[in-house]
């Protein structure tokens, strides 16, 4: 009677696994991608070289939302909404949309660089959770360096909507302009309570309570 569930556990955590060493490897990618590009072709040529890549590796964390939905995961449902749906959104709707207004912005790299570094860290670590044993120096990346990364990346995201109010008004009219200075505007919320997470989490493992688990 016990097989079958513990069939279905080991199944689950075999595959979680294999999804994180996959987005750890394609972050890698896009990570080693900028650090090539920029001396070779400078900033403001590095969207031709990654742009397409990056895209779809975010495209795939839209799967983190369905593993969450079903219970795969322990992470709450709304901050990995949150956080997917607002990458999602500057992947395809702003530099996917408008490439000449912010793919030269040094704000581009450095917003990939924080993504790319994060992205690494946190599903190394959690392929490593899922197995069993985690390098004190992995826990310590993964729960401190979100101090310095996560408002390089928000800043340059915000920069990067931005770029794109005046073409987006352009095209679309006043209304596509209010959209983009309400999604702004909510970054100030949205921000704080994807830090104030982070910083729950933190102090979780800080005092030895159980981790973080994907």
């Amino acid at each position: 009677m016990n097989r079958a569930p513990a069939s279905h556990r080991q199944l689950q955590t075999q595959y979680l696994i294999l999804y994180n060493l996959v987005c750890a490897i394609l972050w890698v990618a896009v990570l080693g991608r900028v650090l090539l590009l920029v001396p070779l072709v400078g900033f403001e040529n590095v969207y031709g070289g990654v742009g397409n890549f990056v895209k779809w590796t975010q495209t795939l964390a839209v799967l983190e939302v369905v593993h969450s939905a079903l219970g795969l995961v322990r992470s709450p449902l709304s901050t990995t909404v949150m956080q997917v749906s607002s990458r999602l959104g500057l992947v395809w709707l702003i530099v996917n949309a408008y490439p000449a207004h912010t793919a030269p912005s040094p704000f581009y790299i450095t917003m990939l660089l924080a993504w790319s570094i994060t992205e690494v860290i946190r599903y190394s670590y959690f392929v490593l959770n899922l197995r069993g044993y985690v390098p004190g120096f992995v826990t310590w990346l993964r729960y401190n360096t979100f101090y310095v990364l996560y408002p390089v990346g928000i800043l340059s995201e915000m920069v990067m909507v931005l770029k794109t109010v005046g073409p987006a008004g352009r095209e679309w009219g006043q209304g596509a302009q209010w959209a983009l200075w309400g999604a702004l505007a909510a970054y100030v919320p949205g921000s704080y309570i994807l830090y104030t997470h982070m910083i729950t989490q933190r102090r979780k493992i800080m005092r030895g309570k159980q981790p973080e688990r994907r």
